[in-house]
């Protein structure tokens, strides 16, 4: 089937869509939801020069989706309408086992008459970061909540090392509460992999973000 993916340019919707493929369905588009006040992605921070990177990389057009918040669901069922005209039949997200966020995107797919898929869902967290290191996918680790994890962390790819800081820490190793973010930078579903520079590092209240060009 002909699908649009939800894309966050980090490692769990890079992870759903290898799956996808894998599975034997066909990407046509990404779509990222984009902060209007910001002009970057939601939650990876992906500014514009950035995207069109990743829509190179990739090879797949990119449907970007601006949103002040308010009208996050009205902007994404706009994008998906917009992938069906590309020929999308399904979408497909990157959720593990928020039953919430789960739910909200079924109704956006029944809104639209595209097809929900969740390739990850009720895997392992753990289980899906082992399996993008055994892919040979490169993730770069963007921000940390360091209030839980070292700033050390920032600029790093996430290895079996940066796993087992994790673990010693006592955190969810694959983020889902939102301990860290990371930028998928290579692996399988790349044409080419990307190359990022980070800089200076930014803090936000609770928040270490690594500014990366």
């Amino acid at each position: 089937m002909k699908f649009v993916m939800s894309y966050s340019c980090g490692k769990d919707s890079t992870l759903a869509l290898h799956r996808m493929a894998e599975a034997g369905h066909t990407p046509v588009c990404l779509l990222v939801m984009v902060k209007k006040d910001a002009g970057r992605s939601y939650f990876h921070g992906a500014d514009p020069a950035m995207l069109k990177k990743y829509e190179q990389a990739l090879g797949l057009p990119m449907i970007l989706c601006p949103s002040d918040g308010e009208d996050y669901h009205m902007a994404l069922e706009e994008g998906l309408l917009r992938a069906k005209e590309l020929g999308a039949e399904g979408a497909a997200f990157g959720d593990i086992d928020l039953e919430g966020n789960r739910a909200w995107e079924e109704e956006r797919c029944a809104r639209t008459g595209l097809v929900p898929f969740f390739p990850l869902w009720q895997r392992g967290r753990e289980e899906n970061v082992e399996e993008l290191l055994r892919l040979g996918y490169r993730c770069l680790i963007k921000s940390v909540n360091n209030t839980l994890l070292p700033e050390s962390l920032l600029g790093r790819n996430i290895d079996w090392d940066t796993i087992q800081i994790m673990k010693n820490a006592g955190v969810d190793v694959c983020g889902e509460n939102g301990e860290y973010h990371t930028l998928a930078v290579d692996g399988p579903i790349f044409k080419v992999p990307l190359r990022f520079q980070t800089g200076v590092i930014l803090r936000f209240g609770d928040y270490s973000v690594a500014d990366v060009k």
